[in-house]
């Protein structure tokens, strides 16, 4: 693998201190005693208490995590079968048109997809709240699972199909035992990738989220509308651990996974 060169280095660099810069500056301050951004006081931890302390608070937390896990379950089971199907037409025209479809979705300014999704809503009847922000998240996730688990088939060597066909196994067996366990690291990775969309999702949330339901994105942005609070603080730091977290746990599982296939061979 070759070496990066040394202005590779310091451009990467750049980049990251750019990038990360004013979110670590936003969740130092979330520890100061003081009530603004402009001094640092002293440490403390009263703004992450106050937090937890505040029950509605808790209630929009549980209410993201939620939302998060169903989508990113709902659009990973729907994303996977979908990209099989992808792959099994075999007119070359029109995968190329599913493919093209599906990647349109994954481009489209988020206030487009929120803006869509908002008139169909009002145009069949449906409440927002819960259901409209879920079926919102899984729309605009399923598309990243198919991205994801896409590359895994058509890596494949089909010649691992016809011989468990050949050695008598039905398609559900195919799928079970030859595919599925292929393709499971697109699978993590679509399922993971699509948690952190819905649980950092804004735009769209935005759009479809009703009275009596709020998400922590949409809920930070109230309350920075409200005044600068260094409770704001708090919750974006919590939201962006989380995250880490999840990402930490996404490169855990790929390495266990990965150091289990090359195991296998």
């Amino acid at each position: 693998m070759k070496k990066l060169s040394a202005s590779a280095k310091v451009y990467l660099a750049i980049v990251f201190i750019v990038l990360y810069a004013p979110i670590f500056y936003l969740i130092f301050y979330s520890f100061n005693s003081g009530g603004s951004m402009n001094n640092f006081e002293s440490f403390t931890l009263e703004h992450y208490k106050a937090v937890f302390e505040d029950s509605r608070l808790l209630v929009i937390l549980i209410n993201t995590v939620i939302v998060a896990l169903l989508s990113a379950l709902i659009s990973t089971i729907i994303g996977t079968l979908g990209a099989i199907g992808i792959v099994t037409v075999k007119n070359s025209r029109m995968r190329n048109t599913l493919l093209s479809l599906n990647n349109v979705l994954i481009v489209s300014p988020d206030v487009i997809i929120g803006a869509s999704f908002l008139i169909l809503f009002t145009m069949i009847g449906v409440k927002l709240g819960f259901a409209s922000v879920l079926l919102a998240h899984v729309a605009f996730s399923v598309p990243i699972v198919v991205l994801m688990v896409l590359p895994k088939l058509l890596e494949m060597n089909k010649s691992l199909i016809d011989a468990a066909l050949d050695l008598g196994a039905t398609k559900k067996d195919v799928m079970m035992r030859v595919i599925l366990p292929y393709i499971k690291p697109g699978i993590f990775a679509g399922f993971f990738l699509a948690l952190t969309y819905s649980l950092d999702d804004f735009a769209v949330t935005f759009f479809v989220t009703g009275n009596g339901f709020s998400t922590l994105s949409v809920e930070i942005y109230s309350m920075a509308r409200a005044g600068i609070s260094l409770t704001i603080n708090a919750l974006s730091g919590l939201v962006f651990f989380v995250t880490v977290i999840v990402v930490i746990g996404y490169y855990f599982i790929t390495s266990r996974t990965s150091k289990r296939t090359e195991g296998q061979q």
